[in-house]
């Protein structure tokens, strides 16, 4: 097994997610087998009782883990099914260590972050790297692990001398660190500073880990001056200085670490078995690249939430919207709106807020009311639906929210797994089984007329099935159930181009080269072209086809050709 260590310095939320992503696309398109672990050093034992604004949306996985946004990058890059272990937080690594304490397992000795909580984390990383998460079930070759936060912060000081260890475990042909670094380039100046990466790449080296490549995120291009100089004062040759600047889409990402000879690094640091040969995979995600920078026509979604402040919210939603646009050859404008600005109280006390709000939601050639928790906004988001529904605009709803518990009559209702007195792990969390129970359903046509579907869902509350007749003698159908036929998991509604509710979440295993159906289908109505696309069998038009070089003509077929 090879070990990339990922590390980041400077500051936080400088994109260590997508470069360790990219890293492990490039090595997977050279037919190596790549899984990845995200470490958090918060103590939470996962991200379930975060909100988005902390830190940015929690990622949903198949055996219901609710985890870091990274790993919603790791699995749309790699295309691979991670598990709730490939997130290791300090919460979960002294729980489990404490755990063994009280068993007795240590048989009387005093129990210390070295050894114990360090050699506790190298196991977990051993172990959880040799889990397949690909669908062949081949056991990784490569194990990319990222390390949130930045080198010197104190809760990941034991993450850093475990890994100081582990290089020497493992031995070096083994081992390899990238650090990420920000070079700052001071309006006043204009220069870019590296002043900040040799403090940085200082502090890692005297903590025991020195650096292979150094990633330096920068607005604009590296100069080779300043290479040069990183080179000098870090340590490493200056092709080890690699250039990440600001690109116009993250999926070009990876072919810049390409171009600039990552992968011929890696493979002869790590003594990797993988011939230089041209790679079809990055062929097709460079093609992605260039078109989506070439796009002409618009399409617009109103996206009507209550976390829009911060966009790491909605990641997972934002990512399914794009991968969708793309595929019909649209560039994607998302008009963010506060579902309390659409209610009436926002008029008495903020009339421009709420006008502006409502002429936002009015433009848009679709609406997208994604999931959320409590009351606050919930009146605003049913304003938007109404709206949607009434004016016959396309409509998706990613989930379901909670309303008022005293309610005599209520539509939505607590599920009985739902333990009140606890929030952490106690919803209807993971992959789901849901069954479609209408032939004629838009739906179950966009999933390629599939008699069931698995999605990932996370959620607290249902539709009651009590008021079920009273939906469907209105129009409202329940086109989709669980399978035992008890919970209401798709909705849709008669006499109108899309308008789509569905109780999972499809977002999560949304992929670039293969989008989620019913976010595909929200894009195509807004586009005008759903109807079109039905009556051909669920086929673009050669004028929308999803590859520009390609003679298939439907992301499906693509994906086919695209076998990782």
């Amino acid at each position: 097994m090879k070990y990339i260590l990922v590390t980041g310095g400077v500051i936080s939320g400088i994109g260590k997610g997508i470069i360790a992503s990219s890293v492990g696309l490039i090595l997977k398109s050279c037919g190596l087998h790549v899984t990845a672990i995200k470490i958090d050093p918060y103590i939470n034992i996962d991200a379930g009782t975060f909100s988005p604004y902390e830190h940015g949306e929690v990622f949903v996985l198949d055996d219901g883990g609710e985890v870091d946004l990274d790993l919603g990058n790791y699995e749309r890059f790699l295309d691979i099914r991670l598990t709730r272990d490939n997130n290791l937080t300090t919460g979960k690594i002294y729980q489990s260590v404490i755990n063994k304490e009280r068993r007795g397992d240590y048989l009387g000795k005093t129990v210390q972050v070295v050894p114990h909580i360090t050699d506790a984390i190298q196991e977990w990383v051993v172990k959880q790297a040799k889990i397949s998460v690909d669908d062949d079930g081949v056991e990784p070759q490569v194990c990319v692990i990222e390390l949130g936060g930045t080198v010197g912060d104190i809760e990941s000081m034991p993450f850093i001398e475990a890994f100081r260890q582990f290089q020497f475990k493992v031995k070096r042909d083994n081992f390899c660190n990238i650090h990420v670094s920000l070079v700052p380039q001071p309006s006043a100046t204009g220069e870019q500073k590296t002043k900040p990466t040799q403090n940085s790449v200082r502090e890692l080296r005297g903590l025991g880990l020195s650096p292979d490549l150094i990633m330096c995120r920068c607005a604009t291009p590296l100069e080779n001056a300043v290479k040069e100089k990183i080179s000098m004062f870090c340590h490493v040759e200056p092709t080890q200085v690699i250039c990440v600047a600001d690109v116009s889409s993250i999926y070009r990402v990876p072919l810049l670490l390409e171009e600039q000879g990552v992968v011929g690094y890696i493979c002869q640091r790590l003594d990797l078995p993988i011939e230089m040969r041209a790679r079809k995979m990055l062929t097709k995600w460079k093609e992605m690249s260039d078109r989506s920078d070439r796009l002409l026509e618009h399409v617009s979604i109103a996206l009507v939430g209550k976390y829009t402040k911060f966009s790491d919210s909605y990641a997972s939603v934002i990512k399914a919207l794009e991968h969708s646009a793309l595929a019909i050859n649209h560039k994607l404008e998302i008009k963010f709106i506060d579902s309390a600005d659409l209610e009436p109280n926002t008029l008495q006390e903020e009339p421009v807020k709420y006008h502006e709000a409502w002429q936002k939601l009015c433009s848009a050639d679709g609406v997208l009311v994604p999931g959320g928790f409590g009351v606050r906004g919930t009146e605003g988001k049913i304003q938007a639906i109404s709206w949607a529904r009434k004016k016959k605009k396309p409509f998706l709803d990613a989930n379901s929210t909670e309303f008022h518990p005293e309610s005599k009559h209520p539509v939505v209702i607590d599920m009985p797994e739902h333990n009140p007195g606890q929030m952490g792990g106690t919803m209807r969390l993971g992959k789901r089984r849901t069954i479609f129970k209408s032939n004629t359903s838009i739906l179950r046509k966009l999933y390629g007329d599939a008699e069931y579907v698995d999605e990932r869902h996370r959620h607290r509350f249902e539709v009651n099935p009590e008021l079920k007749h009273h939906f469907e003698e209105r129009g409202f159908h329940f086109v989709g159930q669980d399978v035992e036929g008890e919970r209401m998991e798709v909705i849709e509604l008669d006499d109108h181009a899309y308008f789509v509710g569905v109780q999972y979440h499809p977002e999560f295993t949304s992929r670039p080269i293969k989008p989620s159906p019913p976010y595909f289908g929200l894009l195509l109505a807004a586009a005008g072209k759903l109807q079109s696309y039905l009556q051909k069998g669920c086929r673009l038009s050669p004028r929308d086809t999803y590859s520009d070089r390609s003679d298939s003509s439907s992301p499906d077929s693509e994906i086919a050709e695209l076998k990782f």
